[in-house]
């Protein structure tokens, strides 16, 4: 069974668990419980499933010197996109991965970074099929092997990091049902030949979506960065405390990136001293945050967000974007000492970016006429959506201004 082609379809969601404030772990029970029942049902009847990524090739048609599959994709290996993928479905209860010996320490150093779970290494061999086969000898069900011997197995290309649980499903239906299948685009692949040629079998050819493309080319390469900076776009958290005050001027920002970026799902929270609302917003692994200060050119609460994001593990997997807004009155203080201290902004951002958070700022005028606050708060939402779209780490520590 044979995955094809990148796109469409929403990126996995990321493996690793995320901490609470307080370093708890509830992601495994809030996981559990958002399961739909159709997929509780089906891990009580469905085959045992492991999956086999052959990953010993050299890409020469990237025309770079490393491997495709360890290229970076939003500064993160290719692969640990497609383990991503992998991991998200739970019913795959084991991922064996052929790399190369000279390999095969980066590919430990990847797992252990990215907290990779369920995922066991074999020595790829000199052909992808002799890969392929390293992967099943591994899944043999052997005495002296933790792996047990699965009933379906999908064989999924590592260059291949948009693949999405539907298919999957697909594809094990029909495997159980016809004994081999496969998908593709136009013809099926060469293990679905070699299956028809060789195991005499039935066989059967699932329709795959037409984002699974396979990252071939150096430009494949931004083509799939590109589709998940979007992915990761589409939802913003505006963090600030309202006190229940509707008036509050952070609320005309809300409404006026939801009137502008209709397309974008925006929700608030508060860093109260729980940390209840923020802490839910993490746990469902929104990468985008706005931190509204207003009246003040004081970086308390933005320092606050970025403790709690630092305390989660939320930025392993995807950089996440922290913009902290400052509503200030040029006329109430000096220009000279707010400008002082929000350049401590660079410093923020400096040792934040080590834990892959990019930090910016942006300072609106407030108060103003109504017009003209209306004009700065739509600036303010363009850049606010640039910035978040584009996750451009040359602008980490900028101050821009509305």
């Amino acid at each position: 069974m044979e995955p094809a082609p990148p796109g469409g379809s929403g990126p996995a969601e990321p493996g690793p668990r995320l901490r609470g404030l307080r370093g708890a772990d509830p992601a495994a029970s809030a996981s559990l419980l958002s399961r739909a029942p159709a997929e509780a049902a089906l891990q009580l009847r469905a085959p045992a499933v492991a999956a086999v990524l052959p990953a010993g090739g050299s890409g020469e048609r990237m025309g770079v010197r490393t491997p495709k599959q360890f290229c970076p994709v939003l500064e993160r290996p290719l692969i640990s996109h497609t383990l991503q993928a992998l991991e998200r479905v739970c019913w795959i209860k084991d991922i064996v991965v052929a790399v190369t010996s000279e390999n095969m320490e980066a590919m430990k150093g990847i797992i252990q970074r990215y907290q990779h779970k369920r995922i066991s290494l074999v020595e790829a061999g000199v052909t992808r099929h002799r890969s392929i086969f390293s992967g099943l000898r591994a899944l043999e069900g052997q005495p002296d092997s933790q792996l047990s011997k699965p009933d379906v197995v999908i064989i999924h290309d590592a260059v291949r990091p948009f693949v999405e649980e539907d298919v999957l499903l697909k594809v094990v239906t029909a495997a159980k049902e016809h004994g081999c299948s496969d998908y593709d685009l136009d013809f099926g692949t060469e293990c679905l030949h070699l299956a028809l040629k060789y195991c005499h079998v039935k066989a059967k050819l699932v329709e795959g979506s037409p984002d699974l493309w396979k990252v071939t080319y150096k430009r494949d390469l931004y083509a799939a960065e590109s589709i998940i900076k979007e992915r990761i776009s589409q939802q913003i958290c505006i963090v600030m405390d309202t006190k229940e005050d509707e008036e509050h001027v952070g609320h005309h920002l809300e409404e006026m990136l939801k009137n502008e970026l209709n397309h974008v799902k925006i929700t608030s929270g508060a860093l109260s001293h729980t940390g209840r609302d923020l802490q839910q917003i993490i746990l469902e692994q929104c990468y985008n945050f706005v931190c509204v200060n207003v009246m003040t050119s004081e970086l308390e609460e933005t320092q606050k967000l970025l403790d709690v994001l630092k305390e989660s593990n939320l930025s392993i997997l995807y950089p996440v974007v922290v913009i902290s807004v400052h509503f200030l009155d040029y006329k109430s203080v000096p220009f000279g000492q707010k400008m002082e201290n929000l350049m401590q902004i660079r410093e923020f951002a400096k040792e934040v970016k080590k834990r892959n958070i990019l930090l910016c700022g942006l300072i609106i005028y407030y108060p103003q006429d109504e017009q003209n606050l209306q004009d700065s708060l739509r600036q303010g939402a363009t850049i606010i959506a640039t910035l978040i779209k584009e996750r451009n780490s040359g602008l980490v520590g900028q101050l821009l201004v509305a």
